[in-house]
């Protein structure tokens, strides 16, 4: 028997009917509190935002339970990977915080990501995960590129 996740925000006390509605109340608060227009989740539960040089895309993967962000990186670099690939693990050791580097084969790309279960994601969880997925993207995204070319 599987249990109904629950969609509430523990602050406030607000039930949801589901995760789209709760995230795009979330999206809606932290604009607020940011002061930037914060575009709703479309159809399929995504949406991004831009924090310097850096978009995170904002994932409601509903039939999962999950939410995800992601922000593209770079390029995989063709020289030196092996040295490249030990230098994101380093990162992800302490710098990447809740989110890790991990490299999309299929795309051969390196992504910062963050996952959390929606079930009980509060907003405080969700302002945190999208600042840290944010802040660490826009860090580091142009620190990788440079190392890059001294990683073989």
């Amino acid at each position: 028997m599987t249990e109904t996740p629950t969609y509430q925000d523990r602050q406030s006390g607000r039930v949801y009917r589901d995760a789209p509605e709760m995230v795009n109340d979330y999206l809606c608060r932290f604009g607020v509190e940011a002061e930037v227009d914060m575009a709703e989740l479309d159809d399929d539960g995504y949406t991004e935002v831009k924090r310097g040089s850096a978009t995170v895309g904002i994932n409601v993967l509903s039939a999962h339970g999950t939410l995800l962000l992601l922000s593209k990186i770079m390029e995989v670099p063709s020289d030196g990977r092996e040295a490249f690939y030990r230098r994101l693990l380093e990162l992800n050791f302490l710098v990447t915080s809740d989110s890790a580097f991990a490299i999309d084969k299929d795309r051969d790309a390196v992504f910062l990501r963050a996952l959390r279960r929606l079930g009980d994601l509060d907003y405080e969880e969700f302002k945190d995960l999208l600042t840290t997925v944010a802040t660490v993207a826009d860090d580091w995204d142009d620190r990788l590129q440079e190392l890059a070319p001294q990683a073989g």
